[in-house]
């Protein structure tokens, strides 16, 4: 039985494990996607996505909390920046994760994860939708400009 196991330990010890994580953390929050193996990225995702969650209320706790888990001062500092402002509405779900296929050496599952905020291909459509609504049921009538009876009569 598997209770409580929760962890994917990716075949490294805990420091490694940690350090590794941190650093492809600092390398997304960077570069807004990464390519890695699919078990790292899902392991990425459950590492990453509670500290973005955290850099939406910007306070000395929030940041002494994501500094002590990323050790890198400048992704600290982008992700309270740039990557808080442009997921503050968004109530979770900040990463996507696109299978790729197979790598060439040694057959191993490739994915790409991503910020999906930073995505244009995918959010060109979200953006593109209309909201307004026109009414179709009286067809198309056509329209005589009212004519101005002061203009005609000063005219005579």
């Amino acid at each position: 039985m598997r209770h409580g196991k929760k962890v994917n330990h990716l075949s490294r010890q805990t420091a490694h494990r940690k350090s590794m994580l941190a650093n492809m953390a600092c390398s997304l929050i960077e570069h807004k996607r990464i390519n890695t193996t699919v078990a790292k990225a899902k392991a990425l995702k459950q590492f990453v996505e509670p500290l973005i969650t955290k850099s939406k209320e910007d306070t000395t706790h929030n940041r002494r909390i994501v500094m002590s888990r990323l050790r890198q001062k400048d992704a600290v500092t982008e992700l309270f920046r740039e990557v808080s402002t442009k997921v503050g509405d968004r109530p979770g779900g900040y990463t996507r994760i696109i299978k790729l296929g197979n790598r060439l050496g040694d057959n191993a599952d490739m994915a790409m994860i991503e910020l999906v905020d930073y995505n244009e291909i995918y959010n060109a459509d979200k953006k593109a939708k209309k909201t307004t609504r026109r009414s179709r049921r009286g067809g198309s009538k056509t329209v005589t400009p009212p004519v101005d009876t002061k203009a005609s009569n000063e005219e005579e």
